[in-house]
Parts: C-alpha cells; sequence; structure tokens
C-alpha cells in the first residue's frame, strides 16, 4: 500500500495538473496519430486518472469552476445545482466533483449520469442519480473531440425533460475540426450555453516554455516545445 503526505488543501492549478498527468502518464508528448490523421504532439488519456490524488485534483478543478460560474451568475444564487456525468468516463469524475462541491464550497450538488446502454429490469432507463426533470444541468466529460458523444448526452437529457446549463471538460484541444471552429466552440454556438476547460493547449505550451525545468540556460524540451508551437499554429482555432 502507498502512503504519502496528502496536501491540506488540494486546491487546483493548471501547472501542478499538468505535471501530476505527466508524472501518471495520462499526459504524453511525442508523436501520436489521431483518428482524424493528424500527427499531434501530444496525447492525454483520461482513462488513465486512476489514483485518489489525481481524481482529487481533477474534481476540484470542477468544483472550482462551477462554485466560481454560480458566483457569477448573481441572479441565479438560489437555483439548485444539477451535474451530470458522461458515461463512463465522467461517471467517477461527477461523483469526485459533488464531495468537492460540499467540502470545499459548501454546495450540496445533485448528481446524476447516463448508461450507454438502456436498463430494462429494475428501475430501468439509461439514467441514474439525481432527476434531472426540469433542470438546468452542467456536464462534465474529459475531452471533447469531434462533440458527438456529447450531442448524444445532451439528447438524452432533453428527452428526459432537462437542458444543459453548460459544459464543463478537462481539456480543450483547441482544435480545428472539418471546418474553422473546434467542436467546443460550435457546441456552446449550437447549444447556446458556455463550455468551458480546466486545461488547454496554450497551458501545456506555457508549461513546456516554463523555466522551472530549465538546466544550463536551455529549455527543458525545446524540440518538444517547437513541435507544440508549430500544431497550434496549424490546426488551432
Amino acid at each position: 500500500m502507498s502512503h504519502v503526505t496528502r496536501p491540506q488543501d488540494p486546491t487546483f492549478s493548471s501547472h501542478q495538473f499538468i505535471q501530476l498527468a505527466l508524472d501518471n502518464q495520462v499526459l504524453k508528448f511525442g508523436e501520436f496519430v489521431l483518428k482524424s490523421g493528424r500527427i499531434s504532439p501530444y496525447f492525454f488519456n483520461a482513462g488513465l486518472l486512476a489514483t485518489g490524488e489525481m481524481l482529487s485534483l481533477l474534481a476540484r478543478g470542477y468544483a472550482d469552476a462551477l462554485a466560481e460560474q454560480i458566483s457569477a451568475n448573481n441572479d441565479d444564487n438560489e437555483q439548485e445545482l444539477v451535474i451530470f456525468g458522461a458515461a463512463y468516463k465522467g461517471i467517477p469524475f461527477v461523483a469526485a466533483t459533488a464531495q468537492a462541491l460540499w467540502l470545499h464550497h459548501g454546495i450540496n450538488a445533485k448528481w446524476g449520469y447516463n448508461r450507454k446502454e438502456a436498463k430494462t429490469h429494475g428501475e430501468g432507463g439509461n439514467l441514474v442519480g439525481a432527476d434531472v426533470t426540469g433542470k438546468a444541468v452542467w456536464v462534465l466529460d474529459d475531452v471533447i473531440t469531434a462533440g458527438t458523444a456529447m450531442r448524444e448526452v445532451v439528447e438524452i437529457l432533453e428527452q428526459a425533460g432537462a437542458s444543459v446549463a453548460g459544459i464543463l471538460v478537462a481539456l480543450d484541444r483547441k482544435e480545428k475540426g472539418q471546418a474553422e471552429h473546434s467542436a467546443i466552440q460550435e457546441l456552446a454556438a449550437t447549444l447556446e450555453v458556455p463550455v468551458r476547460a480546466l486545461v488547454d493547449i496554450d497551458d501545456l505550451i506555457s508549461y513546456l516554455a516554463d523555466d522551472h525545468g530549465a538546466q544550463n540556460g536551455q529549455h527543458k524540451d525545446a524540440t518538444q516545445l517547437a513541435k507544440m508551437q508549430h500544431y497550434r499554429e496549424q490546426y488551432g482555432v
């Protein structure tokens, strides 16, 4: 069993999250062929967010962003917060975020998630957890690539009588799709709701450009930084 000193207040920072993601192989720099055929200089695998430390930090990031959003919407401060995890990766994220909202912000959010296959016995259906009928729901997910899976979740929520208040993801690649806009930009425009990310490619570039890892006056990985900057210029929005 691994024992480490637990931070007293694991507040979220993009730099800390990136470092932890690299340490746990969630984030990798190199060359990766995407489904689109593009060769990406980095890859983010949220399926490897498989430690208590990583999940706690991610959930704190989601919770802080949601609390900030609620605070910004002064007229809606009394509105009930309902959060929803997109199956499958979003399920542990939404559960941990509900805890973080309560522990760190005193917000008692209701939470639920969808099944990818509807249950035909017991309570049935493809929704689990909080009743979303008539509610404005924040949806949590890891990364939006083409937006197809998120649109399916939105359709499920609308069929259940809910609306989408906003979407919150861990990483925004800020990358063009088939057109000049990213999937996140297209979703935000189509749904007319905020779509926010905890970390984006610009944060990754800033991390690589940071001198905290420099030695002998040289950047810790100047080649990788150049590849990331070139990719951003070529495919970024």
